[in-house]
């Protein structure tokens, strides 16, 4: 990808073009812009028939796969191979040596230090505000315990309604530890009758209203299901202006959406890399902490050997020496391999910028919501539950079929090798990322889509 020519709008690429916006030809001229070329060739791409497809458009099953799940699971960059061996390489010929000198530059007592600078870019943090650790769950858990403290007046916690289940479970069961029930402390918020989405004009009333009595405000950055872009801006202002702690779990926004944690005064967030990230299932999450909180050394926290300075860790007398900022946080070490495989797919974002990630991946998700609603077939049979306005949505757009059809839709999308995330009881999730995803797959995808038999 270019990272100096000038991005357009879709309108002004259709008509530079002039060519037909619904046509392959149009497709396929997005895909040779020059200033949106992608990092594809960094990606290993699943095939048709890897992917369990049996049937294309054109040419035959061992093409790759048109791959809109890359909001459940990121797809392979080529460089995790390598930063993998390399590691496996020092742990045979370096052994205890390599937590501090390792060949390779990546010595693992601070392993995640290589990639650190754009991890915080990513979300918009400053040095010490991140780091990479455990899970998104399991840092919930431990970022809950400085950060809910509720009194007899200030206890409840304001959180969506349909929250990701392991994001409800670990509040209910949070709450449950303080001997709170969560019955009564937790609100939960609902959309409108007839509507998908949350109002932000909603949430804020309630903060407005209820914001004397709430400890915590959690909510998603990107709402999982609807694809929903929350405006994390205005939600953690209203929170912070009734005295509320406001914190997010990232998972569906990371590598997704622009994010700006410091300056939007974000308290904490959490985060996996196994998303848009690329990172592989079950990778080491990341977690933020203001900078704001850098020595309230006096905050409750769980801690173990990391929490401590590097540079006393080892004097081994029983001494807490607790570190600045989120290392203050942390518990243990991390898994070496996991983290290595994290910093092979940041060292692609390291390539561009967030901003111009965003760019392009409005102009995907803009043009597949154009051809969804070009075939009558396609058009009279889904609905789009993720919000209209782009700026209100990320990479996904989550589409509503009839229960009783979707499970047939998505065996007819995959016998083509399209894979698209199902998620019960009536949407499919289709995203098309950024880093790896073409104009011609969402052309694709909407042709094999309208070919679907809804009657």
């Amino acid at each position: 990808m270019d990272t100096d020519a000038r991005i357009l709008s879709l309108g002004e690429y259709i008509l530079n073009s002039g060519l037909d916006k619904n046509s392959l030809s149009f497709a396929k001229f997005m895909d040779d812009v020059v200033e949106l070329r992608n990092f594809r060739n960094q990606f290993e791409i699943p095939t048709v028939e890897s992917m369990g497809g049996t049937r294309t458009l054109q040419g035959t099953t061992d093409q790759p796969c048109i791959y809109f799940s890359g909001n459940s699971l990121g797809l392979m960059p080529k460089k995790v191979r390598q930063n993998i061996a390399e590691e496996l390489d020092v742990w045979a010929k370096e052994a205890v040596h390599a937590h501090f000198s390792n060949r390779y530059g990546r010595p693992w007592v601070s392993i995640e230090e290589s990639c650190a600078p754009t991890m915080e870019n990513i979300v918009g943090a400053k040095s010490g505000e991140v780091t990479l650790m455990n899970s998104l769950t399991v840092n919930m858990h431990l970022l809950f315990v400085p950060f809910y403290n509720p009194t007899p007046t200030r206890y409840k916690l304001l959180m969506e309604d349909k929250a990701f289940p392991s994001d409800d479970y670990a509040a209910v069961s949070f709450l449950k530890l303080k001997n709170i029930d969560p019955e009564t402390a937790i609100i939960r918020m609902r959309p409108r009758y007839g509507e998908k989405t949350l109002r932000t004009e909603d949430i804020l009333r309630v903060i407005r209203d209820e914001g004397d009595s709430i400890a915590l405000i959690w909510f998603p950055g990107v709402q999982y299901y609807t694809g929903q872009f929350f405006e994390m801006e205005k939600i953690t202002k209203a929170g912070h202006e009734k005295g509320c702690i406001v914190g997010f779990d990232l998972a569906h926004a990371v590598g997704n959406v622009p994010l700006k944690l410091h300056d939007w005064n974000v308290d904490f967030a959490v985060w996996c890399t196994y998303k848009y990230l690329n990172s592989c299932g079950g990778s080491v999450g990341g977690a933020f902490v203001h900078e704001k909180y850098a020595r309230d050394f006096e905050r409750n926290r769980l801690i173990g050997w990391w929490s401590h300075k590097l540079d006393t860790r080892f004097n081994m007398d029983n001494k807490l020496d607790l570190c600045e900022g989120i290392d203050g946080f942390r518990i243990s070490n991390k898994n070496v391999l996991s983290t290595s495989a994290i910093c092979a797919s940041l060292d692609v974002f390291a390539q561009t910028s967030v901003e111009r990630l965003r760019q392009r991946s409005l102009l995907l998700t803009n043009y597949l919501e154009i051809l969804l609603n070009k075939f009558d077939n396609v058009r009279n049979n889904i609905t789009i539950i993720t919000p209209k306005d782009p700026e209100q949505r990320g990479s996904q757009l989550s589409l509503g079929f009839n229960p009783k059809i979707l499970d047939k839709v998505s065996e007819h999308l995959l016998s083509y090798g399209v894979i698209a995330d199902v998620r019960r009881p009536d949407c499919i999730r289709a995203a098309p990322t950024a880093l790896y995803n073409t104009f011609q797959e969402i052309y694709y995808f909407v042709i094999i889509l309208n070919s679907f038999n809804f009657d």
